[in-house]
């Protein structure tokens, strides 16, 4: 694996600095702060209405999802992470970026959460990924999820799931590319308010690899 350009972030609206790893020459991977789950949100709501994404109905808010977010934020074991569009214009010393956070876009998400509320489950996570409708189709998932993936063993993670609807082909294509096979199946279990959907359980075990640890 190739060796990944680490930046460090230095934020205009706070005190802290949050370390992220290039991507590409495109965009950053970072935790999620306190101050992005609006962001995160604005994301996720865009994947409602097409069905294929969520099996919510209405859209959430902030207060809806904020203890959802805390548990995250408090769980170094199963952390959220945010990607940034990187700004052309931001300072290079070698290969360290300084740029202002505030003009740093979140264009995509990513988390790991438990597969199970049960102990013996620790090793095993479901993953989520979800894009700004302005950035499907352009090979940005992929790039998020084949990062995330190299980050499990690093959070104890030793199988990774994901739960797709059968009838969302782009993510089931997106991630049977990337080493998941058919874990289950569930047939019509959800009800999309006009159609039932069926959901396929993906799954991959993923090796030890210690290295670009977020």
């Amino acid at each position: 694996m190739h060796h990944q350009m680490v930046l460090i972030m230095r934020s205009a609206m706070s005190n802290h600095n949050a370390t992220s790893i290039m991507l590409n020459d495109q965009f950053m991977v970072q935790k999620a702060d306190i101050d992005d789950l609006p962001k995160i949100l604005a994301i996720y709501n865009q994947s409602i209405a097409g069905k294929q994404a969520t099996a919510n109905w209405e859209l959430v808010t902030v207060t809806e999802r904020t203890a959802w977010f805390n548990e995250h934020l408090n769980n170094p074991m199963r952390p959220i992470y945010v990607v940034k569009a990187i700004n052309k214009e931001c300072q290079t010393t070698d290969q360290v970026f300084v740029q202002n956070q505030a003009t740093a876009e979140i264009v995509a998400w990513g988390s790991f959460s438990d597969l199970y509320a049960r102990p013996a489950y620790h090793i095993s996570s479901e993953i989520s990924i979800y894009l700004h409708q302005d950035y499907h189709g352009k090979g940005l998932g992929n790039l998020l999820t084949r990062w995330m993936l190299t980050q499990a063993a690093n959070l104890d993670i030793h199988n990774v799931v994901a739960l797709i609807f059968a009838h969302n082909q782009p993510s089931l294509g997106l991630f049977t590319k990337l080493g998941f096979e058919q874990w289950g199946y569930m047939p019509q279990v959800c009800d999309m308010q006009g159609f039932t959907a069926d959901v396929v359980m993906l799954g991959k075990t993923v090796a030890i690899d210690n290295q670009n640890a977020l």
